[in-house]
């Protein structure tokens, strides 16, 4: 059934009870589109991981994003904080040889000082960048594309009210200043403006129960007036646009002063 043909209230009790665990966006196809960055991050990202050693994808999701890489480093990990994604995760990933680590979002990571070569993450909740250099090895790299500043302001603004201070969300720039901090060189940072649209409001509702810290705590029950409010719109002009931003950071981290030495040395006895 074509979705301009039902109701608000079936619109809306559909994309409520559907399951939104893991990062599959599939059930969005025909009713929402978001323009995908020129970089082909999965791309980019499979062909690190076929050169790496040993890797770690943080904030893995439902482990979607790692297992389309054909692939992976004889060591690899994963790690995921919300528990129905681990589950996922794990059944994915575990016949992959992944080892799929539950830690706490804030937390440090349950690994040792230098344990990686790679470490990736696709739209990380947030970046803790001490902790991601400490795992990497002298040399190693890091390999993210994350939500930039904005994006689809329109949606939020259109549930929370004005946002004045959205555009220094998410700022390329202050990853920068934060990952150059932890002893990492940034060798490539890209931010690209990108085209999205929700042609329904069972898209919208999905959506915001799954990206949850676009309207954080948001509800069908607390936000139905306004959610009826966008369905008529919808209905009268088209599908609601918005601007997504993403970012590309890849960056390096610094040899340490005793590897310097160490490499310094070892040149002399050659």
């Amino acid at each position: 059934m074509n979705a301009r043909s039902r109701t608000f209230d079936e619109l809306v009790a559909e994309a409520d009870a559907v399951s939104v665990d893991g990062w599959d966006f599939s059930w969005l196809d025909g009713r929402a589109s978001e323009q995908r960055p020129s970089w082909g991050y999965q791309r980019q990202m499979a062909a690190r991981l076929a050169r790496a050693r040993a890797g770690l994808d943080l904030d893995t999701g439902g482990g979607e994003v790692l297992d389309g890489a054909e692939r992976l480093p004889p060591v690899m990990a994963a790690t995921e904080s919300w528990p129905p994604n681990l589950v996922r995760a794990t059944r994915r990933l575990r016949p992959r040889g992944v080892v799929v680590v539950a830690v706490e979002q804030d937390g440090p990571l349950p690994f040792a000082d230098g344990a990686f070569d790679l470490v990736t993450t696709r739209h990380p909740v947030a970046n803790d960048w001490p902790e991601i250099a400490r795992v990497l090895e002298p040399g190693g790299l890091y390999f993210s594309q994350q939500v930039g500043p904005a994006s689809v302001i329109e949606i939020i603004e259109y549930f929370l009210g004005p946002q004045p201070d959205a555009s220094r969300w998410r700022d390329p720039e202050d990853a920068r200043t934060a990952a150059e901090a932890a002893g990492l060189e940034v060798i490539d940072l890209r931010l690209e403006q990108l085209h999205t649209e929700f042609r329904d409001i069972g898209a919208v509702v999905y959506f915001l129960r799954k990206v949850i810290w676009m309207v954080p705590g948001f509800t069908v029950a607390q936000y139905r007036d306004r959610l009826r409010d966008l369905h008529e719109q919808i209905e009268a002009e088209g599908p609601f646009q918005a601007t997504t931003t993403r970012f590309l950071i890849e960056a390096r981290k610094r040899p340490t002063a005793d590897a310097d030495a160490d490499e310094h040395e070892g040149g002399e006895h050659v």
